[in-house]
């Protein structure tokens, strides 16, 4: 038998007092969070969740803003950090080697996908220095086209401010987190590589308001 990948019975209980948690411990940080587009997110099958990445807390943010529990493709780094590391291992997620071609973390997604779960990345595969997004890297074409799993961009705003990189703990933002939802799409296999990164980039572009 392969490895059980679903997430733990313990994960979907606490769910919902997590989403409280992660809301409360934003806001009294002065990051109140602030979600967009939540009803366009499929609530079942296969979906590849595609996000920015700005902060350390951008897989917290990701995962209140989104009415499914993901997958999550992390850099291996966080999961060696106590708290984040744990929460991780929690939710199943896959450890990715940053900014490089991680083939069996993306062999791991796309067989997730198949499964017909949902699963988040990041594809510029290192945090942006500036906020601004940072070249989107070909493994998440590749992830697009060996799945073929419908897809949907979300773009992240200000999770930089409470806990900007390198930093691994917060401090006051006195910003609000926005979280913004695009369109599902869905590529065949066949697709140019450059077409899914241009979508993904202008996406990502366009939902962070940059």
């Amino acid at each position: 038998m392969g490895e059980d990948r679903s997430h733990p019975l313990s994960l979907r209980l606490a769910v919902p007092f997590l989403r409280v948690a992660a809301w409360l411990i934003f806001t009294f940080f002065a990051a109140p969070m602030w979600v967009t587009g939540w009803r366009k997110v499929p609530r079942k099958g296969a979906l590849l969740v595609i996000s920015n990445h700005i902060s350390n807390t951008d897989p917290v943010a990701v995962q209140f803003a989104c009415p499914r529990i993901l997958h999550f493709l992390a850099r291996k780094e966080l999961f060696e950090m106590k708290g984040i590391g744990f929460f991780l291992r929690w939710f199943r997620s896959v450890p990715i080697k940053q900014s490089s071609a991680d083939r069996g973390a993306i062999r791991t997604a796309v067989e997730l996908l198949k499964e017909g779960r949902p699963v988040c990345i990041f594809p510029e595969g290192q945090l942006s220095p500036d906020g601004r997004l940072v070249e989107v890297l070909p493994g998440a074409a590749l992830i697009v086209r060996m799945s073929e799993a419908p897809c949907i961009c979300v773009g992240i705003k200000n999770t930089n401010k409470m806990m900007p990189d390198p930093k691994t703990t917060p401090q006051w933002a006195f910003a609000v987190v926005r979280a913004r939802w695009g369109e599902v799409r869905k590529f065949s296999k066949d697709v140019d590589p450059s077409e899914v990164v241009n979508w993904i980039e202008s996406e990502l572009k366009r939902l962070s308001g940059q």
